[in-house]
């Protein structure tokens, strides 16, 4: 009859085994992490990139557009009219554009949380009590 004798491991080489084997573990998972975001940042900068080329794109076709209106227009109109048409509705898109952008930003400001102001206010007043 053979048993497997291995020998025995005392209580404190096994908690220095399980110390050394549970650090290697959360170095592998950080390195694991690291190697995943490294990996996704590339992904998003190159998808970055490419938006932001759109958005350049999307002007010059913009100004295509426009150049494009003009010339159609100039087909009834003379063309300063038609160039003078096309300028005004740019301008009447601009100022809705801004006047709402500015409705928008009077509407959020101060940036500060009115409601949770509000509501500590409550708590301190019912903390102090109807005395007070």
């Amino acid at each position: 009859m053979t048993t497997n004798a291995q020998p025995q491991r005392s209580l404190g080489q096994l908690v220095s085994d399980l110390s050394e084997q549970t650090s290697r573990l959360v170095r592998a998972e950080i390195e694991l992490a690291k190697t995943e975001i490294a990996e996704r940042a590339k992904i998003l900068g190159a998808g970055s990139g490419m938006l932001v080329a759109a958005g350049v794109l999307a002007l010059y076709l913009l100004a295509a557009v426009l150049t494009t209106l003009v010339i159609v227009l100039d087909l009834w109109l003379p063309l300063w009219a038609a160039a003078l048409i096309v300028t005004l509705l740019l301008l009447i898109v601009v100022v809705v554009l801004a006047l709402l952008g500015v409705k928008a930003l009077k509407k959020a400001s101060p940036p500060a949380p009115q409601a949770a102001i509000a509501s500590v206010q409550d708590d301190v007043a019912a903390l102090k009590g109807p005395s007070a």
